[in-house]
């Protein structure tokens, strides 16, 4: 659906009633003015209408309506094409979301397709109808206020995977052993999904910087900014990136010791139910050869068989005690 469209000359909005071709119209009879076309997630006819008064590549419009492109930047003949990916952190599930924004630019023309909820433009188009120095830029302004308000949600989401990732640190470390693996992956998979939409951002902001875009010539230095912005940012998705890996194979190292810490303890009891069996079977065997119903045991009529076998087992038990004592089995 279209959102909204006006015509921008000389700082001022003039908002278009009519349909998309006498908006066009409009903008051309002027002269020294651009148009901006907002669209949420439009079908193929709300698109034709737009195609039908700018000469749009095929590619790009079917990039467009169909969104899941990666960021870049593509010429086709005198019109760009920019691919962003905002985001949008999810307090309740600590989920980050990922939209997508498609901005076709001429020289008398910008038409901003978005996916998903997360970055409206309506700040985007208020900050720029604010700002007589971006209006002054055309589209090459309204880019740069794009991409800036991207960049600045990307250091917002940063921060809120940070208390994240401090918050699973305090629980590894806590000694109450909670199992937080299922808890590091979910949060390394959002780190991946903001390094897949923010890292192909950076090569983007550098053609631009470099000058490599003729639209975008006046606002260089705008998008320098936005770049060292950027860059900034990357560095923190990096730098979480591995405090995660480490908090993992720390949790990992944790959980193995108390294993091995109660695998250590199994073993102990083990042995020590051994021994006992062990001194225990002495005096089993002894009364088994000699407990037989026969009188003055052992050897058949010894008076003092009896209590001989009962010393013996005595002896016996000492003997094999002290013996497992000295070798720690005790």
């Amino acid at each position: 659906m279209i959102v909204d469209k006006a015509i921008y000359r000389g700082g001022v909005r003039e908002t278009v009633s009519g349909d998309i071709s006498e908006a066009f119209g409009a903008a051309r009879a002027r002269g020294d003015s651009f148009l901006w076309i907002g669209l949420h997630e439009p079908t193929q006819e709300e698109f034709d209408l737009i195609t039908h008064e700018v000469r749009l590549h095929p590619l790009a419009v079917e990039d467009a309506i169909h969104a899941h492109q990666r960021p870049k930047l593509e010429r086709y003949d005198d019109t760009l094409f920019v691919v962003l990916k905002p985001l949008q952190y999810v307090e309740e599930s600590s989920d980050i979301e990922v939209g997508e924004i498609n901005l076709f630019l001429g020289d008398d023309f910008v038409i901003s397709v978005r996916h998903g909820q997360a970055n409206p433009l309506s700040g985007v188009r208020l900050r720029v109808e604010s700002d007589p120095e971006l209006l002054a830029s055309g589209p090459a302004g309204v880019l740069y206020a794009i991409c800036d308000q991207v960049v600045d949600t990307y250091a917002e989401v940063s921060h809120e995977v940070e208390l994240d990732l401090i918050a699973l640190e305090r629980r590894v470390f806590s000694g109450e052993h909670d199992d937080v693996t299922a808890g590091i992956y979910s949060l390394k998979r959002e780190v991946l999904e903001f390094r897949t939409a923010q890292d192909p951002l950076i090569p983007v902001l550098e053609e631009i910087v470099k000058g490599r875009v003729a639209l975008c010539e006046g606002t260089r230095d705008h998008f320098r900014d936005v770049l060292d912005h950027l860059l900034r940012v990357d560095s923190q998705v990096d730098e979480h990136n591995e405090l995660l890996t480490s908090a993992l194979s720390a949790h990992l190292a944790l959980v193995g010791r108390d294993q091995n810490r109660v695998a250590m303890q199994q073993n102990a009891d083990m042995r020590k139910i051994s021994a006992w069996a062990a001194v225990i079977a002495v005096p089993t065997m002894i009364a088994g050869i000699y407990g037989m119903n026969f009188d003055h045991m052992p050897e058949l009529h010894w008076s003092l068989g009896y209590p001989l076998s009962l010393c013996l087992m005595v002896v016996a038990v000492l003997v094999v005690h002290r013996l497992l004592r000295r070798s720690g089995w005790l």
